[in-house]
């Protein structure tokens, strides 16, 4: 991989009016890494990370965390900004993130978002609600309500207290009814009372969102197997060891759930032979990758590029220079 000059000189190129940022996105192993490289090398950007073990001190190894070398040629945010520890959250990612966002804009330069944590793309450009979490008793009590009166009933109930809910359910969906009577009951408030505050939150941001995706899976799992082998052979067992003996780790905590730490974890409790753990930690990282593409699948406005194409990081920067062209001018 070519890195970027540590001060790449800015292309021809005239930075948008408004705040705008490149998304780069796609499951793991998919390439990510390289074409950001790329992307730096041609145009004056600081990489936000968008990946939710990023975060974490001490969690190099097996979360292919950007080299060393690779974070001195351009700045990256949002890495190593937690211990393991500590949780990091969608909200605090959408916070974190768009204040970054103006704040690269205003130094004169294009903020490029990469990673795979999608919940965080999704949620930095649709926003977020503080709807709230489901309740069991409120559950029960309206699914007794259910099987007395029916349905239907309770769909003209929710029409009183959220016509707008209400209208676009049919009589018989007793799912989605439940969930927006219980949250009627619990907040008081109804359920399109949080879908526009979440639309409301959604950023004004303009973006170009850049999918890698495999049109081949059977590329993508030699990839993922050849990743986990090479992390092995660079002493992962090591680093989660490393953890362990802190002592106040435990395998429940977000940073050790984290796909391919948690099969370490659970082999070095016992759980099963640690000659398994290669097989284990691929099996988990496919099932990781299937998800992420589920979640590319419902982003409409992306633009997708096959991964395993040998132009991949060429029809990328094409994509990336086809957006910077229709900005307005920052001297408009």
């Amino acid at each position: 991989m070519q890195l970027p000059s540590p001060h790449p000189a800015s292309p021809a190129l005239t930075l948008p009016a408004l705040p705008f940022y490149i998304g780069l996105a796609g499951p793991t192993a998919a390439g990510k890494t390289a074409a950001a490289m790329e992307i730096a090398r041609r145009y004056p950007v600081e990489i936000i990370s968008v990946d939710s073990a990023l975060v974490y001190r001490g969690m190099d190894i097996g979360t292919a965390k950007p080299t060393a070398a690779e974070q001195a040629c351009v700045v990256h945010h949002l890495i190593d900004i937690r211990d393991p520890l500590q949780a990091y959250s969608a909200a605090e990612f959408v916070r974190d993130a768009s204040a970054l966002i103006q704040s690269i804009h205003a130094r004169g330069k294009l903020p490029l978002l990469v990673g795979g944590t999608m919940l965080y793309f999704k949620a930095l450009a649709e926003g977020l609600n503080d709807m709230p979490p489901a309740n069991a008793e409120v559950r029960e009590l309206l699914a007794q309500e259910a099987a007395e009166k029916g349905w239907p009933a309770l769909h003209a109930l929710l029409a009183q207290v959220d016509p707008l809910t209400a209208a676009r359910l049919a009589p018989a969906d007793g799912q989605r009814i439940q969930r927006a009577l219980e949250v009627y009951r619990i907040s008081g408030l109804p359920l399109s009372h949080f879908h526009a505050a979440q639309a409301q939150g959604a950023q004004a941001h303009n973006s170009l969102l850049v999918s890698l995706e495999p049109a081949d899976r059977a590329w993508l799992h030699a990839r993922i197997a050849q990743r986990f082998d090479a992390m092995l052979e660079a002493g992962f067992l090591d680093e989660v060891q490393a953890l362990r003996a802190r002592g106040d780790l435990h395998a429940d905590l977000p940073s050790m759930r984290c796909v391919g730490y948690r099969q370490a974890w659970e082999a070095l409790d016992g759980q099963w032979p640690l000659r398994e753990l290669r097989d284990k930690g691929v099996f988990a990282t496919r099932q990781l990758a299937k998800r992420q593409i589920t979640w590319l699948r419902s982003m409409e406005q992306r633009k997708v590029v096959a991964c395993e194409q040998e132009d991949a990081v060429a029809q990328v920067l094409q994509q990336v220079q086809a957006a910077l062209q229709q900005q307005p001018p920052l001297s408009a």
